[in-house]
């Protein structure tokens, strides 16, 4: 379990700023959504956290550490992509199974948590066949599996449910609520959809063009949108704006 703090972080290319003077303090077990269009900067500040990007400016703190110079693998954070990024040459079991392999967790303790993780996302049947087998759902299970069974600190979810149809997009949605509160992990998730940010949130932060306009609980967003441009963004059917 985690604080995760960024304070005053940017991120710059030689001739584009990506991410703009970010602050955020997020809480130890919020759900909290980075929510844009895109290119507006979610994912770049998402792979700042994770240290998969390095940090122009300011500081990212999780916990009590600052992070800005370690190593992702030391972070103690899973991350999800809308890839999956399963390997197709193994079982489901030891794709699973893989991370605690790689961070040498005693061998005594693989099994088991590899059938805690995937029982947490119904797995169960599934183990022994290869990602070429499952369907685009059940390899999302697969991908969340691997990152609970770490036992990170905090979830750092990119676009997960993206490449999957509009009915699994619903029943996923629901799971990864549900994991997060039986597992009381601080999550930081990215989306451009207003939908699962609207039902997952504790908080959100609308971004756009690389700073933020706005952040708040769901309803505090809808209700009382900071500018046009959140207002514009958010809902589904989005808002018309009459000119006056």
């Amino acid at each position: 379990m985690a604080r995760i703090q960024l304070k005053n972080v940017q991120k710059r290319w030689t001739n584009f700023v990506a991410v703009q003077n970010f602050n955020l303090d997020i809480a130890d077990q919020e759900f909290l959504v980075l929510l844009g269009p895109s290119g507006c900067g979610k994912t770049t500040t998402m792979r700042m956290i994770a240290g998969l990007e390095d940090v122009s400016d300011g500081e990212i703190w999780i916990g009590d550490r600052l992070v800005n110079k370690l190593e992702p693998k030391d972070r103690d954070i899973s991350m999800v992509f809308q890839s999956y990024g399963l390997y197709p040459n193994m079982t489901v079991y030891e794709n699973i199974r893989f991370p605690l392999r790689v961070r040498k967790i005693p061998q005594e303790q693989h099994h088991m948590r590899v059938m805690k993780a995937s029982a947490m996302v119904e797995l169960d049947d599934f183990l022994q066949r290869r990602p070429a087998a499952l369907s685009g759902g059940q390899r999302q299970r697969v991908a969340l599996a691997r990152a609970i069974v770490r036992e990170p600190n905090a979830f750092l979810m990119d676009e997960p449910l993206s490449n999957l149809d509009a009915k699994l997009r619903v029943s996923t949605r629901a799971q990864i609520k549900n994991l997060h509160h039986t597992l009381k992990r601080t999550t930081i998730y990215v989306t451009h959809d207003q939908i699962e940010a609207m039902t997952l949130a504790d908080r959100v932060v609308v971004m756009s063009k690389g700073v933020v306009p706005q952040v708040g609980t769901p309803m505090e967003i809808y209700d009382r949108p900071a500018n046009t441009f959140v207002a514009g963004f958010i809902g589904s059917p989005a808002m018309n704006l009459v000119p006056g």
